[in-house]
């Protein structure tokens, strides 16, 4: 199936219309794999936009929470069964904007699809509890409330599956959304919204503004009406987010980095090590916060596993897609070149791919860096692209202090056959997800998404834990005496 093309200028969703922005601003949106192809043009936003955004969404909330929670869940089954209806157009559409394959594009979607059902469920599981008193003939329980106006700003490498799970999230819990989706991969927000727009969501529910992050996402955070912020993307702006969150009072949940490391023991499969170990490198180009960025392998195994890494890494490097944009390209070529500079020997790939298949676009080939040390750039700071670093550990103690000594804990996988040191690794690791003899990468819509250290923070997302951020608890206590008495204050 072929999505067709038509150059459309696309507006924003507010009020359950498209409408453009008051700045009268549109921006292309560029094919990462040739860049001379324009997708559509997208509106460029300012503050009044995010302003009609807001008050679109703080309209709407009243009506929304009072709707029962099974019936929220039951509009989310509805946005489900359209985007599984268009599946294979959504896929083109993400594959086309930020160069993911076809096939890793219709699993993102898949993840969405199971990430709407598993929400729309919780409208049915949307539990208090009650709870003893220590009073007679009084019954006391919790319900959850929702917030209000939530926030949502998500990053460009899960355009699709990103938003769903924070959307599905907040939205069974009785709150309204604003969504500012990357300005980077804009056409498959709009593609979202078209499936909330024609499963009847109420207007004002879902919005979608569109354009500069330094613009909306600021904007976003100071509204008054917005009274909690979830965002996923880099950990220099997540910081600054979280500061002017902080000076306005607000909750707010980061997703940020990841400097994820698979530990290779001397006893493991290294055929399946390196192949996971590539797989989580080099699947998606690199660009996910979960993607394998370092293998520390035992003394003994090192060479061994150094030439089976290269040799996958060889044989994916043709089918890689490219990096999302030019900047992304050259973040990645400098950090290679610092490499190199600090002393790391390249073994494989390093170079921007300009044969005549990948000219137009911003291609680089999968990259593998031996002799690596703690200290070095490589082994510390997030790259974002198909570039892994091989470390050497002297044993199973000597991994986990180098795969612990980031600022970053979001996943660590392990490959051994050593039941003791399965367990070892998994209570001495400082990661919020863990995986044993499978890569770093992938995550169910049932389980908590997120990590330790700067990698996160403000709670988990997926997962009945994602409700959390979402809700607040209330107490009810209600006294059936039937008579006036006198209350022991202390």
């Amino acid at each position: 199936m072929s999505v067709k093309l038509e150059l459309k200028t696309w507006g924003n969703f507010i009020g359950g219309k498209w409408v453009p922005s008051t700045s009268g601003k549109i921006k292309p949106n560029i094919n990462p794999a040739n860049a001379e192809e324009i997708l559509g043009y997208f509106q460029e936003s300012s503050f009044e936009d995010v302003k009609n955004a807001v008050e679109s969404a703080e309209k709407a909330f009243y009506d929304w929470k009072r709707l029962p929670a099974p019936n929220r869940g039951k509009l989310l089954v509805k946005v489900m069964q359209i985007l599984e209806k268009r599946k294979e157009e959504v896929s083109e559409a993400l594959t086309r904007e930020e160069g993911k394959s076809f096939q890793e594009s219709l699993g993102e979607v898949n993840k969405a699809l199971n990430t709407l059902e598993f929400f729309a469920g919780e409208g049915r599981r949307f539990y208090g509890e009650t709870i003893p008193s220590e009073l007679p003939k009084n019954f006391i329980y919790t319900r959850r409330e929702p917030l209000g106006v939530v926030a949502l700003i998500t990053p460009w490498n899960f355009p699709v599956s990103i938003p769903i799970w924070k959307m599905a999230a907040s939205l069974i819990c009785g709150n309204t959304v604003v969504l500012k989706p990357s300005s980077l991969t804009p056409w498959t927000a709009v593609l979202l919204m078209e499936a909330f727009r024609e499963a009847d969501f109420p207007a004002g529910v879902v919005n979608c503004i569109t354009g500069s992050g330094s613009v909306i996402g600021d904007a976003l955070v100071k509204a008054p009406e917005v009274k909690a912020v979830s965002f996923t993307g880099s950990t220099e702006t997540g910081r600054k987010l979280q500061a002017l969150a902080g000076q306005h009072g607000k909750p707010i949940q980061l997703e940020m980095g990841g400097k994820n490391a698979v530990i290779v023991l001397n006893d493991a499969d290294l055929d399946l090590a390196a192949s996971a170990a590539a797989l989580g490198a080099f699947g998606s180009t690199g660009q996910r916060c979960t993607a394998t960025s370092r293998v520390i392998v035992e003394e003994s195994a090192l060479e061994q596993f150094t030439q089976k890494i290269v040799e996958k890494a060889k044989l994916m490097s043709d089918s890689l897609g490219p990096c999302v944009d030019e900047n992304q390209l050259k973040k990645v070529l400098q950090y290679i070149e610092v490499g190199k500079n600090e002393g790391g020997k390249l073994v494989c790939g390093g170079h921007r791919l300009k044969d005549s298949k990948h000219l137009k676009g911003f291609y680089v080939e999968s990259t593998v860096f031996s002799h690596v040390t703690s200290d070095m750039r490589i082994a510390k700071e997030e790259v974002f692209g198909p570039v892994l670093s091989v470390l050497s550990a002297k044993n199973l103690s000597d991994a986990l202090k180098l795969a612990n000594g980031v600022e970053y804990g979001l996943s660590a996988s392990i490959f051994t056959q050593d039941a003791e040191k399965v367990f070892e690794f998994i209570d001495e690791i400082e990661v919020g997800m863990v995986h044993i003899n499978s890569a770093t990468i992938g995550g169910e819509a049932q389980v908590p998404f997120g990590g330790m250290k700067n990698s996160g923070m403000g709670g988990r997302e997926m997962g009945k834990q994602a409700l959390d951020f979402f809700t607040e608890w209330k107490a009810v206590y209600v006294d059936y005496t039937g008579s006036s008495r006198k209350t022991n204050f202390y």
